[in-house]
């Protein structure tokens, strides 16, 4: 089994797609009750390493296959000496095949097995066994109220393959869910798991593939990737003679007044990533501070589109939004480069003038929408953005032909070919401002160095993430060039300036 971020499988599958992955394992040989074995071992090893001093174990099961894990789980612990009960939320004449043998197995063991009532007494470790990836629509009664009673019940809570309520294809919560302390996921992960309200519910995430056949694996597309160090293009090492004419001029457009400190944290983060040259176009009155925080940054006072095109002329790369603001001012500039030739990441007004249809979008732009940006991008609310980020991140990279970067717990990357990926690091002490503006600085640089667009978004969203978690320790407080020097070290540790 894996448990951490690093070792979880970079694949990730919609409910239907890991349907299918069991239906072709048992065609080549495994059973499914075999396959409910493996998985119901796996969930009772995980449970007792994650509380090696428990004794106890209260499985709330439903009517299908997910009842029929918990049914072995309690069979288990009741050969072990635990104390165990089952408390039968959907009604066990109603399991079939494989499920119902699980339940005939645990009744033979010496399983109470008894009807879940809102008054039946809980203890030990909850066990979470009620409703798996098959539920369609809202969680109804009375599985709504035994959910509701577990999470408030204090008792710590062991999520068998996903947590009940949660959407396995979106991550958005089904009108209620388990709030697991620990989440076993089998056969393949399940994208709900890394996205939407999946890492507020998932708590911690194991994984047993349940000795599925490789290739039998490989036979069924995923329908995203996880960034991890496997998956990602790193930039490749510098030549002996590298200078700073060959890793790009980037340049940062943004920082209307009162809104200094976005553009120059995207230019400093752009600056620290590795870009050759960094330009920063800005209001004048912010040109005195800029160079006095990061004398290396080309400043240049900018008070209309005019001044802006022999700046845009030099540059590789535009990272167009930050501190923008949606005034005359920010509009022109916007007009200005909306058709330049240059690779371009767009962020924060530069996204709000986009969606008010004041200026068009350039070719194989990339664009950083947080929910509420994304849904002004679509004409939708931000409610149902979230409620099923990755078609939103989808239909944006589809409608303006753009690679998509969802930002929020679970960032989604998504290009119009059709290619997801999604980030399972980050921090919630990340919750803060400015860290939208290091993102794009980032991904600028990461352009500028040469990667593709996707690929540079991808990179630039997992190190951005990763530092994040690497500061968390710290607690609530983190600013966002907090994230500059650490940034720079997990970009080194993954593609070295030299080797």
């Amino acid at each position: 089994m894996l448990d951490s971020s690093e070792q979880l499988p970079s694949l990730v599958y919609t409910a239907a797609q890991v349907r299918e992955l069991d239906a072709r394992l048992i065609a080549a040989g495994t059973p499914g009750f075999e396959l409910m074995q493996r998985a119901a071992h796996a969930s009772w090893c995980a449970l007792r390493q994650q509380w090696p001093q428990a004794a106890g174990i209260s499985v709330l099961a439903g009517r299908g296959n997910n009842a029929g894990d918990g049914y072995l789980i309690a069979a288990m612990a009741q050969r072990a000496g635990w104390q165990v009960q089952v408390l039968a939320v959907g009604d066990p004449a109603q399991l079939l095949g494989d499920a119902q043998q699980a339940f005939n197995e645990a009744a033979d063991a010496g399983v109470c097995i008894k009807p879940w009532s809102d008054c039946a007494p809980l203890h030990g470790v909850l066990v979470d066994a009620l409703l798996g990836t098959g539920l369609q629509g809202a969680v109804r009664e009375p599985y709504a109220q035994a959910i509701r009673l577990a999470n408030g019940s204090g008792l710590p809570i062991l999520a068998v393959d996903i947590p009940s309520g949660l959407c396995a294809d979106s991550g958005c919560e089904l009108g209620v869910s388990i709030r697991a302390n620990l989440t076993v996921s089998f056969v393949g992960l399940k994208l709900g798991l890394f996205t939407g309200a999946g890492p507020d519910r998932v708590g911690r995430l194991e994984f047993a593939e349940l000795q599925a056949d490789a290739q039998v694996r490989e036979s069924v597309a995923a329908v995203a990737e996880r960034l991890s160090a496997s998956s990602l293009m790193g930039l490749p090492p510098r030549t002996r003679t590298a200078h700073k004419g060959q890793l790009g001029h980037l340049l940062v457009i943004g920082g209307d007044r009162g809104f200094a400190g976005a553009a120059l944290l995207a230019a400093e983060s752009a600056l620290r990533a590795g870009a050759g040259l960094v330009s920063l176009a800005t209001r004048g009155e912010h040109v005195t501070a800029a160079l006095a925080r990061r004398p290396e940054l080309m400043c240049t006072a900018i008070a209309s589109a005019n001044q802006l095109y022999p700046l845009v002329e030099a540059a590789d790369v535009l990272v167009v939004g930050p501190g923008l603001g949606q005034a005359a001012w920010g509009r022109s500039l916007l007009s200005a480069v909306a058709n330049a030739r240059q690779a371009q990441v767009w962020d924060a007004d530069a996204l709000n003038l986009l969606a008010a249809g004041q200026v068009s979008l350039p070719a194989g732009a990339v664009l950083t929408p947080h929910p509420g940006e994304a849904a002004r991008l679509l004409g939708c609310s931000a409610a149902q953005v979230q409620a099923d980020r990755p078609q939103a991140a989808k239909e944006l990279a589809r409608r303006y032909q753009a690679i998509i970067v969802l930002k929020g717990a679970g960032s989604l990357i998504a290009a119009p070919d059709g290619r997801l990926a999604v980030c399972s690091n980050g921090h919630p002490a990340m919750a803060g401002a400015g860290f939208g503006d290091v993102l794009a600085g980032l991904i600028g640089a990461l352009l500028a160095q040469g990667l593709p667009a996707y690929a540079a978004a991808c990179l630039a969203v997992w190190l951005h993430a990763r530092a994040g978690e690497q500061l968390a320790g710290h607690g609530r407080g983190m600013a966002a060039s907090d994230l500059l020097p650490v940034i720079r070290e997990q970009l080194e540790a993954f593609s070295p300036c030299l080797v």
